[in-house]
């Protein structure tokens, strides 16, 4: 039995801020679309996989942007891709985040030196909210950068907007 269930069995009372109880909602059902574009993606796919079980955290992976809140970055972006990477962003609902996971993605790894046609980095084109750091990452910095960008949405405050209630008022 959860501490929650023990004070409600009770007839206790819960009492928390509206932004708050949003920002948990929203942090504890984070759908990321995978977007693997080299050696990073398969670290990426193995943390989805049952041996580090990213359910528990209420992360599911979703194919489509427009039932995406998270874009995962994972890999060398080049130009080629890049005005793919940014359409996909715009298709995605908001809020949306960013994760950028590996060096290739973060700063254009040991490429963009030497190649024409590697983006020094994802933030470039669209903004980024995390950045996983490794080349690759392990399955436990990426989990790691997911705690992170909860601990950022948890922080989060909700733009005063008028309720539809408030209308008729």
């Amino acid at each position: 039995m959860g501490l929650l269930d023990r004070d409600l069995e009770h007839g206790g009372v819960f009492i928390t801020k509206f932004d708050d109880l949003v920002n948990w909602a929203r942090l504890s059902s984070l759908w990321p679309m995978g977007f693997g574009l080299a050696c990073c993606a398969i670290e990426m796919m193995s943390t989805y996989a049952s041996g580090y079980d990213l359910d528990r955290f209420g992360v599911i992976p979703r194919p489509s942007p427009r039932q995406s809140d998270i874009m995962l970055v994972a890999g060398t972006v080049t130009f080629k891709m890049a005005d793919r990477i940014k359409r996909l962003y715009e298709q995605m609902p908001e809020p949306r985040y960013v994760i950028s996971m590996g060096s290739c993605s973060n700063c254009g790894g040991p490429y963009w030196e030497h190649g024409y046609h590697v983006v020094k980095g994802v933030d470039r084109i669209i903004p980024v909210d995390v950045y996983v750091p490794g080349c690759p990452p392990r399955p436990e910095a990426l989990i790691g950068g997911i705690l992170k960008l909860q601990d950022k949405i948890r922080k989060e405050t909700i733009v005063n907007k008028p309720l539809a209630i408030e209308k008729f008022l």
